[in-house]
């Protein structure tokens, strides 16, 4: 096969209705991505009205389109006021063939139950939520752990608006009376906050919990004002296998930025003050990766993002009874960043989400994960593009999971490889740094000439064209966005040859290359991650677009967003996103 080819064609007489129907969904993701811009969800007080709740009805029609679920009711956000109106619990997938494989063991009234006695115990009340479902198994999100502070200002006020009686820890085993006496308040209360999450935890069945935070606990005005399992004085978390990652918060993403949205060379610097966490990871893992953990300190943004994610993809498959948490400070940058290319990897392989197109299963991600979930924080926009960016990073078959899935029973509790803080990271790196941007709150080691700039994967260009102009030019209209060509990663442009009439998806799929090579014959989860990427980066271009906060010296991601606003016919030619 000729490098970097696709294929795609329509049928002659569906050709209209499939252009009409890929341009509402086009647009059903450039409104949602609007409507985000410009809005910050709450449960509590939804507006617009009327467009999020057409929002929250189509993600439950995604959902449902694979999954029997049920619904933890959030209505007037009296749960948590950034978790979704209707949060929903997958108990099973509903294809017939797998309608009785994974059958769920939960009950919801006991779930809702839990999860209202349990969110105290999080930072922000954002309790662990269960929001993909894997082989039978919960991939879950949340917040840290909750510090004395925020527990104590919490019920406290809880108290005084309840009329003086707040039942949410009520249950028959209180501490003893007698008890008290050796203990000080702060361990009784952290006693019954943190046993009803580790209870929650163990009826999802979840046994990993990883945290990105790169602090052992976050320190405001000489305050701790939250914690971490791996930190847990009383070791109350001793039974569940802690991954420690720190990984930079949404703050250092201005650097990227700054770097005109090349993660390429952009690493973060891991010498700060408040940068505590060592990188903990179990030793059964780090062996079958053939990674260096040892030397994480000196990858590139791009490097660290998909170790991690590789790191992510072995446990949910080394074990095929138990769940996963995914949690960074308060849930809404880093969280949504790993779960999304979970859910997006996952999908790709077609292990998830099994009957969604590109367009849907990004529309669910955006939505669900981001919107719905999360809040649009200082930079936040920076590390929500460089996330759909990132695909471009994973379409290689190495970080599929279907390889890599294997049958075996429960492991043992594994040794764990802690690196803690080393030398200073100059003393790591074989060239000197530049006095490159860096944002207050964290900062970069940058060089342009020790981290050569990389060029981006295939990059497909798709054309806005009306229905009536697909129609008379007899193009190919195979995605959701309209007919489109492959630039190769060796610099070919290649149209594509005819789909065949009953392929279920809107590509062609050939002969699967080496893995990693990118002008071999693209794979199915290159082409589908490709996809998503290309309808993400039109979607972004026509709404929020792209800004670069001074001109780089290689213009890189803005040339590469004017070529393609351009081509899609969002932007004059004069026009800088």
């Amino acid at each position: 096969a000729r490098c970097g080819t696709m294929a795609a064609s329509p049928s002659s007489g569906g050709g209209l209705i499939a252009a009409g129907a890929a341009a509402r969904r086009s647009e059903d993701i450039a409104d949602l991505i609007e409507l985000f811009s410009r809005t910050q969800y709450r449960a509590k007080e939804v507006t617009p009205r009327v467009r999020v709740e057409r929002v929250e009805k189509r993600c439950l029609e995604l959902f449902g389109r694979d999954y029997k679920y049920s619904v933890i009711q959030n209505t007037n956000g009296e749960v948590c006021g950034h978790y979704p109106r209707q949060i929903v619990y997958l108990e099973y997938e509903s294809v017939e063939h797998n309608k009785d494989r994974f059958e769920s063991t939960v009950q919801i009234s006991k779930l809702q139950d839990l999860v209202n006695r349990s969110k105290m115990a999080r930072c922000r009340g954002r309790f662990v939520c269960p929001v993909i479902l894997y082989n039978g198994k919960h991939i879950c999100r949340s917040s840290t752990l909750a510090g004395w502070g925020e527990l104590y200002g919490r019920t406290g006020y809880n108290y005084i608006f309840s009329g003086g009686s707040d039942d949410t820890w009520a249950e028959s085993e209180e501490v003893p009376e007698d008890d008290s006496a050796v203990r000080n308040g702060e361990s009784q209360l952290f006693d019954k906050v943190r046993g009803l999450d580790i209870k929650l935890l163990r009826y999802l069945s979840v046994r990993y919990i990883c945290d990105l935070m790169v602090e052992n606990k976050k320190v405001k005005f000489g305050l701790n004002v939250t914690s971490s399992e791996k930190v847990d004085k009383a070791q109350r978390y001793a039974d569940f296998t802690l991954i420690s990652v720190p990984y930079p918060g949404c703050e250092f993403f201005k650097d990227y930025k700054d770097r005109d949205y090349t993660a390429e060379g952009l690493v973060f610097n891991w010498n700060q003050d408040f940068v505590d966490a060592p990188l903990s990871i179990p030793a059964s893992f780090t062996k079958n990766l053939n990674i260096d953990w040892s030397d994480y300190q000196s990858w590139d943004l791009v490097q660290q993002t998909q170790n991690y994610l590789k790191l992510l993809i072995h446990i949910i498959n080394s074990d095929d009874e138990s769940g996963l948490l995914v949690h960074c400070i308060s849930g809404w940058d880093r969280t949504p960043l790993f779960v999304s290319l979970l859910r997006l990897s996952l999908w790709a392989d077609g292990l998830i989400h099994a009957s969604l197109e590109p367009s849907e299963i990004l529309y669910l991600t955006i939505a669900y994960d981001w919107f719905l979930f999360g809040k649009c924080t200082p930079f936040f926009w920076q590390i929500f593009f460089f996330c759909f960016n990132f695909l471009k990073h994973i379409i290689s078959e190495k970080f599929s999971a279907v390889k890599k899935r294997r049958r075996k029973g429960r492991t043992s509790s594994p040794q764990t490889v802690v690196w803690n803080k080393p030398a200073p990271l100059e003393d790591k790196l074989l060239h000197p740094l530049t006095d490159g941007k860096s944002s207050s709150s964290s900062s970069s080691n940058q060089s342009e000439q020790s981290f050569p700039r990389v060029g981006s994967s295939p990059l497909a260009v798709p054309g806005r064209r009306s229905a009536g102009e697909y129609a008379r030019s007899g193009s190919s209209l195979s995605t959701d966005y309209g007919s489109w060509q492959i630039v190769s990663g060796c610099g070919s442009i290649h149209d594509h040859a005819p789909l065949p009439a009953e392929s279920p998806f809107p590509f062609s799929f050939q002969d699967e290359g080496p893995s990693g090579r990118m002008c071999s014959s693209p794979s199915e989860r290159q082409v589908r991650l490709e996809a998503v990427r290309e309808l993400f980066l039109a979607a972004y271009s026509s709404t929020v677009g792209l800004k670069s906060a001074a001109p780089s010296p290689s213009g890189a991601i803005s040339g590469l967003l004017e070529q393609f606003a351009r081509g899609v016919g969002l932007r004059g030619s004069n026009t800088i996103i």
